[in-house]
């Protein structure tokens, strides 16, 4: 048996590289700063209690893989190197799984991935309102195919790279659809309901219905 831990991801501002400021102003101003700080305190809570479970393991040899992972080699750990400069506590821990002995894995397709960033800039960066909301409906329209697409890669990469025998490690946006469709060799331990995420997800977007 080939064994994945798949780890649903709460995002951070610090996350989103260039787009992480904007997108946290825009928190801010739809949640009120106070709803947007218990938010973050949640986020970080999240990762502090991710990082303990891994702690407790013996992970060399795992392979990783991470959402938005367009690189391995010494092109992913810039990568990684950078994204915990900016105080990703998902790339920290990945950084720390690194340290002792496991090994990241390109996840994802670049092209696919330029695609989405540019719709996600596009809304990030607008000023005006109603380009903003001209923006999100235009992702929205093609959110499901780049998602679909960009499972599909995810999974064949999961698939060719996890060897009979090893042990991976999956951090993926809780609204992938990849667990019902990996090989029926690997057995899959949720680090974290993944229902529990997308409700949460669910949560706050009601809440930020609500605010306009």
């Amino acid at each position: 048996m080939r064994k994945l831990y798949f780890v649903p991801i709460l995002h951070m501002s610090a996350d989103m590289g260039s787009l992480g400021s904007a997108l946290d102003e825009t928190g801010k101003a739809e949640f009120g700063q106070e709803a947007w700080q218990k938010h973050e305190k949640a986020v970080s809570s999240f990762w502090d209690s991710i990082a303990r479970f891994f702690d407790a393991l013996d992970v060399k040899g795992f392979k990783i893989y991470q959402d938005g992972m367009l690189a391995n080699g010494v092109e992913g750990l810039r990568i990684i190197g950078e994204g915990i400069s900016q105080g990703s506590k998902n790339y920290e821990i990945i950084g720390k799984l690194l340290e002792r002995g496991a090994v990241l894995v390109k996840t994802e397709d670049p092209a696919l991935l330029k695609q989405e960033y540019a719709y996600i800039a596009k809304i990030a960066r607008s000023k005006l309102e109603k380009e903003k909301e001209a923006w999100a409906i235009r992702y929205k329209l093609a959110q499901s195919r780049l998602l679909t697409q960009r499972d599909n890669f995810i999974i064949r990469r999961i698939r060719e790279t996890l060897d009979k025998g090893e042990t991976g490690v999956i951090f993926i946006g809780a609204y992938h659809d990849i667990l019902s469709r990996l090989p029926g060799d690997i057995q899959v331990t949720q680090v974290r309901d993944v229902a529990k995420i997308r409700q949460y997800h669910k949560t706050l977007a009601t809440q930020m219905d609500n605010s306009w």
